[in-house]
């Protein structure tokens, strides 16, 4: 089994309802899981641990405040992140401009790192969704299978 690190950019609250939903599809499956909607340089030293990337959009496709020192460490500090294995959770409303551009964003900066996605990113739309958790819980039943 994995363990795996939830990094999450919410505003509303809405991502982090997802991650714990995920935590808890991926935790029910026997992987280790830790949510982290407060990310800290440090926090990613396991390199045996799987990223997991869970942010909504803002404005204009802009990041959330909490995951900005994730993606500020990322860009500033290239951690060593070559050939560690992530994911994406990617939230936001297609009448928007710039739709789940966040979640793009977050996606480029890791992979420019050398880090190695599994599976393709899970994009909801809240246009046609009414329950995101439940959507990225069918998503992570599968996701799991790639760790």
């Amino acid at each position: 089994m994995a363990a795996v690190q939830i990094i999450v950019g919410s505003v509303s609250g809405t991502a982090l309802e997802v991650a714990e939903a995920v935590a808890d599809t991926l935790t029910a499956q026997g992987h280790q899981v830790r949510i982290n909607a407060r990310f800290q340089k440090g926090d990613l030293q396991d390199a045996q641990e799987v990223l997991l990337v869970c942010t909504s959009n803002t404005g204009m496709g802009d990041l959330p405040m909490n995951i900005v020192p994730f993606y500020e460490h990322l860009k500033n500090d290239y951690p060593a992140l070559a050939g560690r294995r992530y994911g994406v959770i990617n939230l936001g409303d297609s009448s928007f401009p710039n739709f789940a551009q966040a979640g793009k964003t977050l996606d480029e900066a890791v992979a420019d790192l050398g880090a190695v996605r599994i599976g393709e990113p899970l994009v909801i739309d809240s246009i046609f969704t009414n329950d995101p958790a439940s959507d990225a819980s069918d998503w992570a039943n599968e996701w799991s299978t790639l760790l």
